[in-house]
């Protein structure tokens, strides 16, 4: 366990900004920044992080937290892991308490493989510059055949795996590491003989592989032999740390220029990137190895809408790689390729061009996907007019894959023109591709929002504006529902005062000595826990600072409970965007004032809260009385009991009539 000073140091640290921004390209928006969501794919931004409160909310599906959640959640760990993480990254020393046996015995076994891939990158790295095998092999491949300079193969952490077969796995035993994660992680294998352990890597050079937070999640290993019986490339296997459809190889290292830059390029592999980096142009990454994933496009999308695509002047595969830009078109976003001259590839060009000049071929030779394609498919036709037709079909494919209805309709037009065929041909075509696909839900979605818009601003305004922005509990309301109420008004308004009326008299009232003492009296407890805890953590804050002094709201927005955090951002930052209208105002329409909204839904809210729990109580007597072999007095007190909380139920809903008129 981390003790609560350094938990403090370490939310006191924390730049919610700053950390955000290294998972997604954050745009300022008044005081706030926004994004689209890194948790649920959309083309909207709805993520908003605010740098005042030190939280982030979705308004799209809801998520929310502090900076410690968000990295919990994107790099999928437990919370006292992430609060390391943090912790790491402002060099903040962590003080934890000693662990239980039990405790000890369940440490996360992905920390352990994290750790063991951090092992083996440093092995690996010093026996490319310390043994006189890794010199002459893998530091003379890296420095003489690809031109690489020790700055850069220390950059990416470039190694060389020994070519005795087990040496590095027997190794990482001695160094005390475990069996199960060298086999776990993919770094040993075992040998169907005897069970023994070998090098998975053995006489290969190595290229770790780092997540968007720069932990190494996986390896990949050349050959440089030239026996056509031994695989070029040899990679990690899936583990708990590692998906490769979730993983762009140099993203760590790019996301930073491509954020500055707002485009990303794509290329094919390792050395590519490498090769791009140390001529200067950083905003490069590859799918290395496996074919382009939905996920890894998403992933991208965090950052850039735009991605130039770079293909090897000699390619085979051109064709067959088109699928992968339907893909990045589909994702809603804006592709351009650029074809190197044969017989080059990124790797080759960057090392025989400055990057001034790689840059400049980029610019005057990238084209739109749409050309690049029709280009491509034109010259294979070479005037068959069946196989014109055919492509033609695989550019109304790709066409149709775009989310936006008004940049369709300008690819619609400009490929009418390059096919020298009928718009309106197209436009129908797409439609019906559109329609067997996705039913255009986009476009009904488009529609059905501007015509809700507009229905809005033109609708007269009712005489309880606030009905429109807020959710009002009601009798039938749920516990659930009728608890967050009461909560919401303890972390906004709790320090607030209202006037009451009772009887003739009004009475001053604060908010949460209210809904204290109207719960203390019947001894009421919140059945969320969340809630509850909520309750409980406000409550001894209050008795602290005393009546009318605002609880701060760091508290519960960076408490060491996520499930805390996570409900305290939601209804903080709920409401938030309601802006009274200008309508209202110029037809002199009455707004109601904060004091008024307290003085009508506090009381409102703990009277039906109580009511809900009378009326629960009112069913589990009554469920007792069905059973038959019940003595006659305890039949008599059930009843009496039921009588009375009649009489309380048919007291509260007067009063509830009275709050309510």
């Amino acid at each position: 366990m981390i003790d609560r000073e350094t938990v403090d140091r370490i939310f006191d640290a924390a730049n919610i900004v700053d950390i955000v921004s290294d998972y997604v390209t954050l745009k300022r928006k008044g005081v706030n920044y926004v994004a689209c969501c890194p948790f649920h794919n959309e083309k909207t931004p709805s993520f908003v992080v605010s740098p005042s409160k030190g939280v982030f909310k979705c308004f799209g599906c809801g998520k929310g937290g502090n900076a410690v959640t968000f990295v919990m959640e994107q790099e999928r760990v437990s919370y006292p892991e992430a609060l390391k993480m943090v912790a790491k990254r402002y060099g903040i020393e962590v003080h934890e308490e000693a662990m239980t046996e039990e405790e000890a015995r369940r440490n996360d076994d992905r920390e352990s493989m994290f750790v063991l891939n951090g092992w083996a990158a440093e092995y690996f790295a010093n026996y490319l510059h310390r043994d006189s095998e890794g010199i002459n092999v893998g530091l003379s491949y890296f420095r003489q055949k690809r031109g690489l300079t020790d700055a850069t193969i220390k950059k990416f952490g470039l190694g060389f795996c020994p070519s005795k077969g087990d040496r590095m796995s027997k190794d990482a035993l001695a160094a005390g590491y475990k069996r199960e994660f060298l086999l776990s992680t993919g770094l040993s294998l075992a040998r169907e003989s005897d069970g023994s352990l070998y090098d998975r890597f053995r006489d290969r050079v190595i290229f770790p592989v780092h997540n968007i937070s720069g932990r190494i999640v996986a390896f990949g290993g050349r050959t440089l032999r030239t026996d056509k019986q031994v695989a070029k490339y040899q990679n990690s296997p899936e583990s708990e740390i590692y998906s490769k459809k979730r993983e762009l190889y140099g993203l760590y290292f790019a996301k930073k220029a491509i954020q500055q830059q707002n485009f990303a390029i794509m290329v094919e592999g390792y050395l590519d990137v490498i090769s791009m980096h140390q001529a200067g142009i950083e905003n490069v990454v590859a799918s290395s190895g496996t074919s382009l994933t939905t996920e890894q496009i998403r992933l991208l999308g965090r950052f850039t809408k735009n991605i130039t695509v770079i293909y090897d002047g000699d390619s085979a595969g051109i064709h067959a790689s088109l699928r992968g830009i339907d893909m990045i078109l589909k994702e809603g976003m804006n592709v351009r390729v650029v074809l190197l001259p044969e017989p080059e590839d990124p790797d080759s060009f960057a090392r025989s061009h400055t990057a001034a000049e790689v840059q400049e071929y980029i610019r005057t030779n990238e084209q739109d996907f749409l050309e690049f394609k029709a280009r491509l498919l034109l010259e294979d036709a070479k005037g068959d007019p069946i196989r014109k037709a055919a492509l033609i079909g695989d550019m109304v494919q790709s066409i149709a894959q775009i989310p936006d209805p008004i940049q369709r309709s300008v690819y619609i037009k400009e490929c009418g023109r390059i096919m020298d065929i009928d718009e309106q041909i197209l436009i129908g075509e797409v439609a019906r591709k559109r329609l067997t696909s996705s039913g255009d839900r986009e476009t009904d979605d488009f529609l059905r929002r501007q015509a809700a818009a507009r229905q809005r601003e033109t609708a007269q305004p009712q005489a309880r504006p606030e009905a429109e922005y807020v959710q009002k509990v009601e009798a039938g309301s749920s516990f659930e529902a009728l608890e967050r109420e009461i909560v919401k008004y303890l972390l906004k308004y709790g320090h607030c005062s209202f006037d009451f009326k009772e009887g003739r008299t009004m009475v001053a009232c604060n908010v949460a000595e209210v809904i204290f003492s109207e719960l203390s009296d019947d001894q009421i407890t919140f059945r969320n826990p969340v809630y509850a805890k909520i309750m409980a953590v406000y409550r001894e804050q209050w008795e602290q600072l005393g009546t009318g002094v605002e609880v701060p709201a760091h508290i519960f927005l960076n408490h060491i409970d996520p499930a805390v955090c996570s409900a305290a951002v939601d209804i903080l930052t709920s409401d938030d965007n309601y802006v009274p209208s200008e309508l209202w105002r110029r037809k002199e329409i009455h707004v109601e004032s904060e004091a008024e909204m307290l003085a009508a839904g506090v009381p409102k809210a703990v009277t039906l809260y109580k009511s809900k729990v009378v009326e629960a109580l009112i069913k589990e007597l009554s469920d007792r009385l069905e059973d038959e072999t019940l003595p006659e007095a305890e039949m008599n007190d059930i009843l009496q009991r039921m009588n009375n909380y009649n009489h309380v139920k048919v007291t509260m809903a007067n009063k509830l009539k009275r709050l309510i008129l």
